[in-house]
């Protein structure tokens, strides 16, 4: 038996009995010797009262008969994951209801967006029905979309605005873990509705009115329908917190703010990401995770990628509590269209990369080959690295596995013992070791770790006096997003003219220094500092 078949509500109704009951009428006769006989019954000439007949049954609505209007979608495409951060090929599972016979489905935002192809199962069709998403919002978590074909039986919005007490029933396909989501049968959960002003201020979402409810709901439940006894929605379920039963609906005069914005195709509070707020303790890092990027949108166009952390949009902060509040609050004070300043950390690469939603496409923030090459000379003939560029880039590490950098294939000759001197562990690499150590001829880097708190990034920075060998271009402050110090810039070193680049840094936790020392010799060596500093890494 299906689970839909359990839940039938009945309703009873009192049924109003009249019983004619017998009137005592005293009549007192003043010095009268005898008393007036009582009579018991009703006169003879008088007609008994009419009974009363019970009123019409009503006709109970079977809950169950919701079914056909809830649907399981497929979304299938590339997304990245926030919490291990890796790219997943694969259909995403959730719910949508049937809003009009010719195919409107309300579903989540978290659900639809970003995918590249929409394939849902409907109750009683045969096969799978494409569909493609009209209009979305990530501030809202609501999207529509506009299923093949018409004919569907459609569900009807509740006009009575819901109550704490309120029986309400979730229906949807969860899941407990994503392995299982393509075998998800359908099922109906009930419960009642206990608060009707829940904080609606979540990670993926920011929404003015939410409805905490008992009616459980799982992964696969996001978009699903939350209905009234009569099957009238009431909400549109987006989160659950399962170890304490509590579970959230976006209320339907939340929906109605939007909801013919969606339909006729438009977007609303988005740049057209499927994201969440994270904030990452131990890297110091805060924003919201990009999972995935609706083709087209404003998102896509400025080049924001799945597995991009927006840390600022038109200078601020984003995602500093766990929620998506500021960045809504951003979108709703200045409008779709507007042109926003963005700034995102590229997780994959530790690039740091500005530009703006509605204008200028994200760039590097920083480039060494573009902001130094003046200060660089070619190679002499001969030189150890041609300036025509590095075949490719492969990531060194040290012995330990704590510290990581990406490094041209060319520097070959690599060392990744304990430095000793510093007290933490190290990664040299470079065309050639021997050569790097003592002199400025070759290209190459070193990336060490101070842990025991004495190196400060201002001591790291400036460890190293190469006034005798170089010019002193000066030090300014360093910020990638990651990790913030100084960097101290050395030029015209040696023979061979060549760059040097210190950053001494820590991350936000502050219970490491690393260092970084790089020597430039070529333009190709330039563009493999960009490398460098986008890529080194201390998992310490």
């Amino acid at each position: 038996m299906k689970q839909s078949d359990v839940f039938k509500m009945r309703s009873h109704r009192g049924r109003a009995v009249l019983a004619a009951l017998p009137i005592a009428i005293a009549a007192a006769c003043g010095g009268a010797a005898d008393d007036a006989a009582v009579s018991t019954s009703a006169p003879a000439n008088t007609e008994p009262p009419p009974t009363t007949s019970a009123p019409e049954p009503v006709e109970e609505f079977d809950i169950s008969m919701i079914e056909p209007s809830v649907v399981k979608i497929y979304a299938e495409g590339s997304f990245v994951d926030a919490a291990s951060g890796y790219a997943y090929q694969a259909a995403g599972i959730g719910t949508g209801g049937v809003i009009s016979g010719d195919g409107l489905v309300i579903t989540n935002n978290h659900v639809v967006t970003g995918a590249a192809l929409l394939r849902v199962e409907v109750p009683g069709v045969d096969g799978l029905v494409n569909a493609r998403i009209l209009g979305a919002s990530e501030c809202y978590d609501l999207a529509v979309i506009d299923l093949d074909g018409d004919g569907y039986q459609a569900l009807e919005f509740s006009d009575q605005e819901p109550r704490p007490g309120l029986t309400i029933f979730a229906a949807g396909y969860p899941a407990a873990d994503e392995s299982t989501f393509e075998g998800t049968d359908y099922t109906l959960t009930s419960g009642i509705i206990s608060s009707t002003s829940a904080d609606g201020e979540s990670g993926w979402a920011s929404i003015d009115n939410v409805l905490e409810h008992d009616a459980q709901i799982l992964a696969g439940n996001s978009g699903g329908p939350l209905v009234d006894a009569a099957g009238r929605i009431v909400g549109v379920n987006y989160a659950g917190w399962e170890d304490f039963d509590k579970n959230y609906a976006i209320a339907r005069s939340e929906v109605d703010r939007v909801l013919d914005r969606l339909i006729a195709g438009e977007d609303v509070e988005s740049i057209g990401i499927n994201g969440e707020a994270i904030y990452d303790e131990y890297a110091g890092i805060t924003g919201i995770w990009v999972s995935s990027v609706k083709p087209g949108s404003p998102a896509d166009v400025a080049g924001v990628a799945g597995g991009d952390v927006i840390t600022t949009l038109q200078g601020i902060a984003m995602g500093a509590d766990g929620t998506m509040n500021d960045y809504c609050d951003v979108l709703r004070t200045y409008g779709d269209d507007a042109t926003l300043s963005i700034e995102v950390l590229r997780y994959e690469t530790s690039e740091l990369l500005e530009g703006q939603i509605n204008g200028e496409p994200l760039s590097l923030a920083f480039s060494f080959a573009q902001e130094f090459d003046d200060v660089v000379a070619d190679a002499p003939s001969g030189g150890a690295t041609e300036s025509v560029g590095y075949s490719g880039y492969r990531t060194v590490s040290d012995d330990s596995g704590f510290v990581s950098v990406s490094v041209p294939n060319e520097w070959a000759d690599v060392d990744g013992t304990y430095n000793d001197a510093i007290g933490g562990p190290s990664v040299w690499a470079s065309t050639d070791l021997d050569t790097f150590a003592v002199s400025f001829d070759v290209p190459g880097v070193r990336v060490d770790v101070s842990s025991d708190g004495s190196l400060t990034p201002e001591a790291a920075a400036f460890e190293a006096d190469y006034s005798s060998y170089c010019v002193d271009l000066g030090a300014e402050s360093y910020e990638d997003g990651v990790y913030s110090g100084v960097l101290q810039l050395w030029g015209e070193c040696g023979n061979s003219q060549s760059a040097v680049i210190i950053i001494g840094a820590t991350d936000s936790s502050g219970e490491f220094t690393v260092r970084v020392e790089a020597i430039v010799v070529t333009d190709a060596d330039l563009e493999a500092l960009d490398e460098i500093i986008n890529s080194f890494y201390v998992s310490m």
